[in-house]
């Protein structure tokens, strides 16, 4: 696809202005859910990372969630006050900081699990249109953040 660059684009046209209010509409559709719970979106995101690989260093996290230290220390350091995680140093490695879920993190991501149902729900497509979203979405952050 070419994009004519003689005019400036319309906000309409901007493929990053749709992705960005789709965004937040998800996050305000997820909202309702989270905040009973008493976690925010970013929280929710670190508890479905560490529920699905069980523990991650600091460090596979922030990459995972492409979030830099400066804004997952304060948010693991949070969890960990409320008993979500713990981070432990490693043994092996005293520089590496290893996150896990408590049980009382388990329980709090099992309490949040149908979000992404409410999501496809309201989104009106078929499976196919789904998965056809999903897989350009993937490969589209892949393009982009590759160096």
């Amino acid at each position: 696809m070419e994009i004519d660059t003689t005019q400036p684009l319309p906000l309409d046209d901007h493929l990053c202005f749709s992705l960005y209010a789709t965004s937040r509409a998800i996050q305000k559709l997820y909202h309702d859910g989270l905040s009973a719970n008493g976690i925010t979106y970013p929280q929710y995101l670190v508890l479905v990372s560490l529920y699905q690989y069980k523990n991650l260093s600091v460090k596979e996290l922030g990459e995972l969630l492409s979030l830099d230290s400066g804004t997952l220390t304060p948010l693991l350091k949070r969890l960990e006050n409320e008993g979500l995680v713990v981070r432990k140093r490693s043994k092996e490695d005293e520089r590496v900081v290893n996150v896990y879920l408590t049980e009382a993190g388990i329980q709090k991501r099992e309490a949040v699990k149908d979000l992404p149902k409410a999501l496809v729900g309201k989104s009106g497509f078929t499976k196919e249109e789904w998965n056809t979203l999903e897989s350009l979405s993937k490969k589209l952050y892949k393009n982009i953040t590759k160096g």
